[in-house]
């Protein structure tokens, strides 16, 4: 067991031991399907409570029905997580990108600037609006709104992007604040 895998954060929170049933199989499952345990999972599982809220929403703004794709909603969490410099979901949510594009340039140029990276339109103007919610939402306007109409979003979609968007500057500050450590495995994966 790697050092990051005792403990996910600076923090002295144990897991609650022994898990629930539901917890541990929703641990079984992310072990079958991505190999691994998340840490922010790890983290939240002191407090079932929490933790249960924690992956209610992330896995409705995530993975639920959206007119934006997985694709597009990793793309916004990177983008937050590389403006607000959060270390886990940099790393987490950047080989997100890579696996979802097929494409290491593409999760790489969303950790470091994705201004650099190639981008419709379409994912440029997404990507902007997330960057000044997450940098000066206060000066959100309706011309911001207008801008992503211009390009196809719907109402439907401004509010999943501000909410994805939201819900990562959250996330981030909770993961910065308890020092979240990213699992060993994200850092090489679908390079």
């Amino acid at each position: 067991m790697t050092k990051d895998a005792e403990r996910p954060t600076a923090l002295d929170l144990p897991m609650v031991d022994p898990l629930p049933a539901e917890t541990r199989k929703y641990f079984d499952i992310c072990e079958e399907k991505l190999g691994m345990v998340p840490n922010v999972l790890r983290a939240y599982a002191f407090d079932i409570a929490k933790l249960n809220a924690f992956t209610a929403m992330y896995n409705d703004l995530m993975l639920a029905a959206s007119g934006l794709s997985k694709l597009e909603r990793e793309m916004i969490a990177v983008v937050v997580s590389s403006l607000n410099r959060c270390w886990y979901c940099q790393v987490a949510h950047g080989a997100a990108v890579r696996q979802l594009s097929g494409d290491p340039k593409l999760g790489e140029a969303m950790v470091m600037n994705y201004r650099a990276a190639d981008l419709d339109p379409r994912q440029r103007a997404m990507l902007d609006f997330a960057a000044k919610l997450t940098t000066a939402s206060a000066t959100i306007e309706e011309a911001d709104r207008e801008g992503l109409r211009a390009v196809g979003f719907t109402d439907r979609d401004i509010w999943d992007i501000a909410s994805v968007a939201g819900f990562f500057n959250m996330t981030n500050r909770v993961a910065s604040a308890t020092g979240m450590v990213p699992n060993d495995d994200y850092h090489g994966a679908f390079r």
